[in-house]
């Protein structure tokens, strides 16, 4: 009898977005998936290296596997940031080399690092170095397919090559090219075409990689249809706007039980973590914020997220909100 194989730790895994994915999020999407993986917004070596380390990397147990990715372009910084991954526990460091952003391009680093692939991969051997290579905490890179009108395919296979022998095995394959001028980071999401097939291509020639394919993919077919041509699929805003859509993802893509399918319970749940947030002194708001697409597709949806939403209830008690949230869809049943 041949054994299951056990599907890539990479399998499925939510996109690492800026102003998005902060430890509440992410603490909101681990109640809705068990199993996949979960990235922290991108924090640049300088913020690591002379700000407030616990601010950028404090994290509840309940998000693993969770990956830190890393913004910068000297090997020595992200090293000394890569041991700071490890003396707080992430389950993976990833660089950033898909970002097109104006701010990290003046800071070198993002999706212009795919024109220095030896950089990169200078940069990967430094950070293996002090996670102890393939056998300890992985160092994996997520990067475009090209940058600005370079559509040629042997460019990102030259990348993904070179910065493979330093030892890198999982890459994470934002299906678009980066427009570095002209466009912003909200277009470069949408405007230059998802060309999938390279991502594809990727795959057979570097069948001993681990490939994941990131961009335009919103449905659970969309996802089961690439994992036919890859090893793993990164959701961006789609899990974000519908995080329900996750609560299905343990069971239909990693074959375990799904995790507890009743709103009222999650919501009570995030309640509970809202009410300790404001115990440690941050406002609730900073939590509810993340949980308004709980609802959507029900009756009511739009009036609870009103409720949440609403500035004047903020010096309520969570649990308060949530009372007067499920009231006001209770009326309109």
């Amino acid at each position: 009898m041949t054994p299951i194989q056990e599907p890539s730790p990479w399998r499925l895994s939510v996109a690492p977005m800026m102003d998005w994915t902060d430890r509440h999020c992410r603490y909101f999407h681990r109640l809705l998936t068990r199993r996949t993986r979960l990235y922290t917004e991108m924090v640049t070596t300088g913020a690591l290296l002379h700000g407030d380390v616990p601010r950028h990397l404090a994290f509840d147990a309940e998000e693993h596997p969770l990956a830190l990715q890393l913004g910068g372009s000297e090997p020595a910084d992200l090293a000394r940031c890569a041991r700071l991954a490890l003396d707080w526990g992430y389950d993976e460091i990833n660089l950033n080399c898909g970002c097109p952003s104006e701010r990290v391009q003046r800071g070198a680093f993002g999706a212009c690092l795919m024109a220095e692939p030896q950089l990169v991969a200078d940069c990967v051997a430094a950070m293996m170095d002090v996670t102890g290579g393939g056998a300890g905490v992985p160092v994996t890179v997520k990067h475009r397919i090209g940058i600005d009108k370079t559509e040629s395919y042997d460019f990102v296979r030259d990348f993904v090559g070179t910065v493979a022998a330093a030892g890198c095995t999982v890459f994470i394959v934002h299906a678009r090219n980066a427009w570095l001028k002209g466009i912003s980071p909200k277009e470069n999401r949408e405007l230059p075409p998802l060309r999938y097939e390279m991502v594809h291509q990727l795959k057979r020639d570097f069948p001993q990689l681990t490939i994941v394919l990131n961009g335009g993919v919103k449905t659970d077919a969309q996802i089961e249809e690439q994992l036919a041509h890859v090893d793993g699929v990164m959701i961006g805003r789609e899990a974000y706007h519908n995080p329900w859509t996750m609560a299905e993802w343990d069971a239909r893509f990693f074959g375990e039980a799904p995790v507890e399918h009743d709103r009222d319970l999650i919501e009570a749940d995030m309640v509970s973590y809202m009410q300790r947030v404001v115990a440690s002194g941050e406002p609730w708001s900073h939590v509810s914020r993340h949980v308004l697409g709980l609802r959507n597709s029900l009756p009511g949806a739009r009036r609870w997220r009103q409720v949440w939403s609403d500035h004047s209830l903020k010096h309520e008690a969570p649990a308060q909100v949530s009372r007067l949230a499920r009231e006001n869809v209770a009326a309109l049943a």
